[in-house]
C-alpha cells in the first residue's frame, strides 16, 4: 500500500469515527443527567481536533507537493545519490554526508526556499522525520513570503 493509499484510508476512518463520535454525543447530551451531557460535549471536541489534524496534514502535504513540482521545474530536485546496503536500505554515513552538504548550503543562503527543501529531503533520508517536517513548514513558509516572479 502506497502512502497515499494509506493516508486516504486513514483518513475516511477518522471521519467515520468523528461521525460515530458526535452521535454518540448527541445521545449522551440528550440523556439531560450532568456527566451524560459532559462526556457528551467532549465527545464533540475530539472529533473537531481530529479534523483539524487532518485539514493541517492535506494543507501541509499539498504545499510540499507544488513546491516539488515548483523545483522540478527548475530543475533543482535532489537527485538520490545516496549509497545502499544490499538490503535497499539507506547506508548511514552516505545520508550524513549527504545531509552534511544541503546544511552547509541552507547556512549559505538562509532565505532560499529551495536549499530548505532539499534540507528537508535529507532530514527524511536520515530518518529524522520531526526535523524534516519542520524543515519543510519552513521551506513553505520562505515560499510563501518570496516576492512573485516576473516572465520579462
Amino acid at each position: 500500500m502506497t502512502s497515499r493509499t494509506g493516508f486516504f484510508v486513514l483518513s475516511g476512518v477518522l471521519l467515520l469515527v468523528a461521525l460515530l463520535c458526535v452521535g454518540e454525543g448527541v445521545q449522551l447530551v440528550a440523556t439531560g443527567k450532568p456527566l451524560g451531557i459532559g462526556i457528551g460535549i467532549c465527545a464533540f471536541v475530539i472529533p473537531v481536533i481530529g479534523v483539524w489534524f487532518l485539514r493541517q496534514t492535506v494543507r501541509f502535504g499539498r504545499a510540499s507537493e507544488q513546491l516539488a513540482r515548483e523545483l522540478e521545474a527548475e530543475g533543482g530536485l535532489p537527485v538520490d545519490e545516496l549509497k545502499r546496503t544490499s538490503g535497499g536500505r539507506i547506508d548511514r554515513a552516505s545520508a550524513d554526508a549527504v545531509f552534511a552538504r544541503r546544511q552547509a548550503e541552507a547556512e549559505d543562503a538562509p532565505g532560499d526556499w529551495r536549499v530548505w527543501f532539499r534540507l528537508a529531503v535529507a532530514y527524511a533520508d536520515a530518518g529524522d522525520t520531526p526535523r524534516a517536517r519542520k524543515t519543510m513548514q519552513h521551506a513553505i513558509k520562505l515560499h510563501s513570503t518570496e516576492p512573485a516572479r516576473s516572465n520579462a
